[in-house]
Order: structure tokens, then sequence, then C-alpha cells
């Protein structure tokens, strides 16, 4: 007779990094407005290590989800980074995602990558954390880097 497989519940789920696209672009003036699409497309692919890697002070894996806008909406996910593209204001966008999350999984670590002062007061009320896009962009305080956390870099 077969001995039962004893399933061990899961742990606790990966921290959620969620990061404004268009902030996170527009924090380097790198031409990026001549091809919106493309520079979403290439924060994105950015990302991918991030998620399997994490951040300095935060070990992966992480759930990164991208939020669009405007003419970066229907850029498409990859494996590891889930893209959202908001129908509308991508910060009304980014606050829905972190309430939905706060309340569907309390305790959840919950990061929001951002520079705009009011998105981090607004996520930071749903007890998400605030990180600067150097965060995530490389650099100084990118990956790798000092990590500076919630700094509007």
């Amino acid at each position: 007779m077969e001995q039962p497989v004893e399933i061990l519940p899961p742990g606790p789920p990966a921290p959620l990094l969620v990061v404004d696209g268009a902030n996170v672009v527009g924090s380097v003036p790198d031409g990026w407005w001549r091809d919106r699409r493309g520079a979403a497309e290439r924060l994105r692919d950015a990302l991918v290590p991030v998620a399997a890697d994490g951040l300095p002070e935060l070990p992966g894996p992480l759930a990164v989800v991208l939020v669009v806008e405007g003419a970066a909406r229907g850029v498409e996910g990859v494996p590891g980074v889930r893209v959202v593209s908001a129908p509308g204001s991508g910060d009304d966008r980014i606050v829905e995602l972190v309430a939905a999350e706060a309340a569907a999984a309390p305790g959840r670590r919950l990061l929001v990558v951002t520079a705009d002062r009011g998105l981090r007061a607004r996520v930071t009320a749903l007890g998400a954390e605030p990180l600067g896009p150097r965060t995530v962009r490389g650099g100084a305080g990118g990956p790798g880097g000092s990590g500076r956390r919630g700094r509007a870099d």
C-alpha cells in the first residue's frame, strides 16, 4: 500500500514589486519620448533579472508587475515580468493593484518603484514601500549598487 504524500503548505508569497513604467522610463533623459513603447519594452526586459535575483536588500525571486500607460499600452509581458496596461491613469491602476493585493494577501511585502511623490504617498497609505527609479534602472543605486530605498532617486 502506498504511503500518502505529505503536502506542505506553500510558503509566503514572493514580495510584489510594482513598477511605474512611465515614471521610471522618464527618469532618464535618453530619448525615450521618441519611442515610448520601445522604452517600456527595454525596461520590461531589464526587470527580468530583478524578478529572478531580487534587489540588493531584497533577495529574489520577486513577483514583478510593470504598469504602462499611453503609447506604451499593449506591451506584452515576458516570463518573470507581468505587464499591465492602464486604461487611463497609470498611477490609479498602480493604486488599484496595491490595494487589491493588500486585501488578498495581508502581510505580503509590497513595493512600488516610482519617484512620483503623490503616488508614493497613496501606496504608502496602503502599506506598500516606495522605492526610487534607480533601484531598477542600474547605476550606483540600481541592482548590484547601493540599492537606495525609499528615496525619490
